[in-house]
């Protein structure tokens, strides 16, 4: 597999090494900037100081996670992005785009560095063209999101309840898998936030959609 780490790998062997002599074996720190990340249900914990070990224990289903996991959370920031630039938008809509993209940036910093310190690409081998659209559900296309990007008012609020909506339904059948099937303990306990607070999302965005 080929291996695309931000940092040298003489300073990750390095790394490493200090992680064997200092923790238990198994674990090596996270990075002080992926400290878990606050779920997008819930402001992130700022004043508690949590666990930031990494468990090296993981197998393809965790990797396979993180890695696809990633993109999928880069366009629903993308997408509030968007969203937040807009004007007419109702504070009920641009309250949750922001709370979508406070939760999802800081969890991409977090798998990000899950994925370094197993020593694992960030991007599946061969891209992401090399996996089947199923396994990225709800992803929106470039036309979609040049749609977006064009609509206003309400029409804009509709697109992107809809299309976030359609965006977690994926997400949320992609964390069941690593509940299913994952190793890792800090993946596993993502996953199952993943699907809690984007259930609770989604059930939000359906009365917001009914109230347009």
């Amino acid at each position: 597999m080929k291996r695309y780490l931000s940092l040298p790998v003489l300073s990750l062997a390095a790394v490493i090494t200090l992680a064997g002599c200092g923790t238990d074996s198994g674990t090596t720190p996270a990075p002080a900037s992926s400290a878990t990340a606050g779920t997008s249900g819930s402001p992130a914990a700022t004043d508690a100081q949590p666990d930031t070990a990494v468990s090296m224990e993981h197998n393809d289903a965790d990797v396979m996670f993180a890695q696809m996991m990633i993109p999928h959370h880069q366009q629903a920031v993308a997408m509030s992005d968007i969203l937040l630039e807009k004007e007419s938008i109702s504070p009920e809509v641009t309250d949750l785009a922001t709370r979508i993209k406070d939760a999802q940036g800081p969890e991409i910093e977090t798998m990000t560095s899950w994925l370094e310190a197993w020593d694992e690409s960030v991007e599946p081998d061969g891209g992401m063209e090399s996996h089947s659209m199923g396994s990225m559900e709800g992803m929106m296309s470039d036309d979609q999101m040049a749609e977006f990007e064009a609509a206003e008012g309400d029409e804009a609020s509709r697109m992107f309840l809809e299309s976030m909506t359609a965006h977690h339904e994926g997400a949320v059948s992609m964390a069941q898998d690593e509940i299913d099937n994952g190793q890792n303990p800090e993946a596993r306990e993502l996953a199952e936030t993943i699907v809690e607070t984007q259930q609770a999302e989604i059930q939000e965005m359906e009365t917001l959609l009914a109230n347009l």
